[in-house]
């Protein structure tokens, strides 16, 4: 479990993360929600040890990561939007680098290679963009961690190869394992993702199950518009909109449209989940 409490980050006089709280728990597959600049890869390199924290704590699994204690970090992996296009085949690699982490399975990433369409002899440098971005995943997921923070880990990344990531993330994770997902593609993880947190102005704007969303919140996909409506996209079959869940009915989550009015109704959203 990650427990934060009272979190603040700044660059120099601009402060990015301010005063936040979460609690992060295993078994669960986090999306981090957010315009540019708010914080989500300050917090993801706060969670992995690559930065400290100007105010507050983080407390991993009973340990703090800026202390970058070799148990702590041989069981996290922080996968930054942009890697690195290293000088050696991806077979190689990861003999060469999964020793760094003592549950590494090397049969484990030749196996997601494959199911990736990535080709194990080929060099790293002179991949795609998209090919390399999956190698790295498919070494990530090999490392057998608990912990795993990914950036944006489907840039980059063809429609077939974003439908081979979200099987490769629910097969080959252990169900008690904590996944932080940074992403404005929400679209392409909408099916995976769940609880939801939405960072906004140096703070914690949502932090929800889908579950309690549904329950606050109603979505609506038909034709007549609704009067309280916090969000509406019209749609060529009619439109999306969101309002008040007054009734206790279920509906399913649309990620842009609850992304869209969050940040439209500011107070309604705090208010509804205070």
């Amino acid at each position: 479990m990650i427990n934060i409490k009272n979190l603040s980050f700044s660059y120099g006089s601009k402060r990015v993360l301010d005063n936040i709280s979460l609690e992060l728990k295993g078994g669960n597959i986090y999306g981090l929600l957010g315009e540019n600049g708010v914080g989500k890869t300050t917090l993801l390199t706060l969670l992995a040890g690559l930065k400290k924290p100007a105010v507050g704590t983080i407390d991993t699994d009973g340990r703090v990561p800026s202390d970058r204690q070799p148990s702590l970090l041989a069981d996290q992996f922080y996968l930054p939007d942009e890697v690195a296009p290293v000088r050696s085949k991806a077979c190689s690699f990861g003999l060469e680098t999964g020793r760094l982490w003592p549950a590494y399975d090397h049969a484990k990433f030749l196996t997601i290679l494959q199911e990736l369409e990535v080709d194990k002899d080929q060099r790293m440098d002179s991949m795609s963009a998209g090919q390399l971005k999956k190698t790295w995943i498919s070494f990530a997921l090999a490392c057998n961690v608990r912990h795993y923070f990914l950036d944006e880990p489907t840039n980059g990344l063809d429609i077939p190869s974003k439908a081979q990531f979200r099987k490769a993330i629910t097969r080959h994770t252990a169900e008690d394992s904590c996944i932080v997902i940074s992403t404005h593609q929400v679209r392409d993880l909408e099916e995976i993702i769940d609880p939801i947190i939405i960072l906004d102005n140096e703070s914690v704007l949502l932090n929800a199950s889908l579950q309690k969303i549904t329950e606050k919140l109603y979505f609506d996909y038909g034709t007549q518009l609704h009067p309280e409506a916090l969000y509406l996209e019209h749609t060529p079959s009619g439109a999306i909109q969101v309002y008040p869940n007054t009734t206790g009915e279920e509906s399913k989550v649309n990620l842009e449209a609850l992304f869209n009015a969050t940040h439209s109704h500011k107070d309604i959203i705090k208010s509804l989940f205070r």
